[in-house]
């Protein structure tokens, strides 16, 4: 019933350190994905709820899922008899150099229904997104050092 019925993942390495990528990423504000908004109630911690609104889509909710601190952290949307995930992992590398990992997997009964729809979404997308997320934290690094 739980089982995996599509999953996708990508990682990218980044020339900042473990710290400030987990810093970068646990900030909802930096999320850039345009058309896409965020938000997040309250703090980055466990079952803390949030929000992602595209132009003239409903709003969907998800929530955090799991956190653990600097190391991963694991968002969860619930979906009608499925849910979607996306686990962000942070692996120092060295002093000044994270792999960054964003695992997306979809499960349950009727996950199926919403292969399409996430293939669509991310399996031509996430290598490039990760490309751009990765610069934008180097970016910072080198504005804020």
């Amino acid at each position: 019933m739980n089982d995996i019925v599509w999953e996708t993942a990508h990682s990218v390495d980044t020339n900042v350190s473990q710290a400030f990528a987990w810093n970068y990423m646990t900030t909802v504000s930096n999320w850039d994905d345009p058309p896409a908004q965020f938000e997040l109630n309250g703090p980055f911690a466990i079952g803390s709820p949030g929000t992602t609104r595209f132009p003239g889509q409903e709003a969907m909710h998800w929530h955090i899922l799991s956190v653990n601190q600097q190391e991963r952290y694991i968002l969860e949307m619930p979906l009608d008899r499925a849910t979607v995930s996306f686990e962000w992992k942070f692996e120092a590398l060295a002093a000044m150099r994270t792999r960054l990992t964003q695992h997306i997997v979809l499960k349950g009964e009727n996950a199926a229904a919403y292969v399409a729809q996430m293939e669509s979404a991310f399996s031509s997308n996430l290598a490039s997104g990760m490309k751009k997320i990765a610069a934008a934290m180097q970016a910072a690094e080198d504005s804020a050092g």
